[in-house]
């Protein structure tokens, strides 16, 4: 997203905004482990450029995807993390809002629709799902024979919470609780965290905040896998559920705090030492041309970034950028030197 941080850091107000809008979109991808096309920035930035509108935007990304769909083997769902980028910019850049269940069923179905089948539906069969943050050991979510009444009840309790004379400690605190269990609900058969983000953010604009920034954009998966801690207890392993990942969150997003955001600080051991002091890092997460560049080095290191560029279909500063990715993400090391050395993939 380097061809979006002028606009955001540089640009006129109105470009600020947007760009900022952008960036948290494309971030909110990583939430589900998906990353957008080089095709999606280039689109974005001629929104933010106002050569196209948003609708205009929106409309390219996904008739680009009904002219060149992806192929039925790939498994990036790169089509999915664009269009829903698209979407959810439209919907954050519009000064609306209604504070209910039929705002949030909606939202997943301007999200989702054309994606997901169920789009906008709530899910009525029970569902379990593996966690990298519990070491594959799923939440328990809502029965669905329960969703819709409970989804109700978690409204109305938020609905007629007074936050009159909290500080913004406390409100911060009390927004993170209703989100936390918002988010356990998982009304839908997917795409629950990226709807109660957006549902969230456009709740907390409500109170006058401003928090399309870089701190959903860039912790997107912090904070769902600090929902996932905010609800799973394992009492025989010693194992609590706990908020304080999630305030430290919503901390950042709200009072400017620095606290650390590291998904390894959230992952469980099994045991009752939790969480995790040991040397474990981040699952790293990298784009669509990252991943080709991958395979290609694994069986040809000694290619260059032009027979790269040629192969993938993309401009050789594309690849380069893939490879400052790599690199950074300690995936790939040059071995020797630039003319006669090769690639180490790790």
């Amino acid at each position: 997203m380097i061809s979006l941080e002028n606009y955001m850091t540089q640009g006129e107000p109105a470009q600020q905004e947007l760009g900022h809008i952008w960036h948290t979109a494309i971030g909110l991808q990583k939430t589900d482990g998906l990353i957008t096309s080089d095709y999606l920035i280039e689109t974005a930035n001629k929104n933010i450029n106002g050569d196209i509108t948003l609708n205009q935007a929106r409309e390219l990304i996904e008739n680009y995807y009904i002219e060149k769909p992806l192929p039925a083997e790939d498994k990036t769902r790169t089509d999915e993390a664009d269009i829903v980028s698209a979407r959810v910019t439209q919907i954050l850049s519009e000064k609306t809002f209604t504070f209910s269940p039929v705002e949030y069923i909606t939202i997943h179905r301007r999200l989702f629709e054309g994606i997901y089948g169920f789009a906008g539906k709530i899910r009525d069969y029970n569902i379990s799902k593996k966690e990298w943050v519990l070491n594959g050991e799923t939440v328990y979510y809502a029965s669905a024979q329960s969703i819709r009444e409970t989804l109700e009840y978690d409204f109305a309790q938020e609905k007629k919470f007074s936050y009159k004379g909290l500080s913004i400690a406390q409100t911060a605190d009390n927004i993170a609780k209703f989100a936390s269990g918002l988010w356990q609900i998982h009304a839908f058969g997917e795409g629950n965290t990226r709807t109660t983000a957006i549902f969230i953010i456009k709740y907390l604009r409500s109170f006058g905040f401003d928090v399309t920034n870089d701190i959903f954009a860039e912790n997107a998966w912090y904070f769902r896998n600090a929902l996932v801690r905010a609800n799973y207890n394992n009492l025989k392993l010693g194992i609590h559920a706990t908020q304080k990942y999630l305030d430290r969150f919503f901390a950042n997003l709200l009072l400017g705090e620095k606290n650390v955001l590291k998904n390894r600080d959230l992952l469980i051991t099994g045991t009752t030492n939790d969480p995790i002091s040991g040397p474990i890092n981040d699952p790293i997460i990298i784009s669509e041309n990252g991943q080709k560049i991958v395979a290609i080095l694994k069986e040809r290191p000694h290619t260059t970034v032009r027979k790269i560029a040629e192969q993938i279909g993309v401009s050789e500063k594309t690849v380069k950028r893939a490879f400052s990715e790599l690199k950074n993400a300690g995936l790939i090391e040059r071995i020797g030197s630039n003319k006669k050395g090769h690639w180490d993939v790790k």
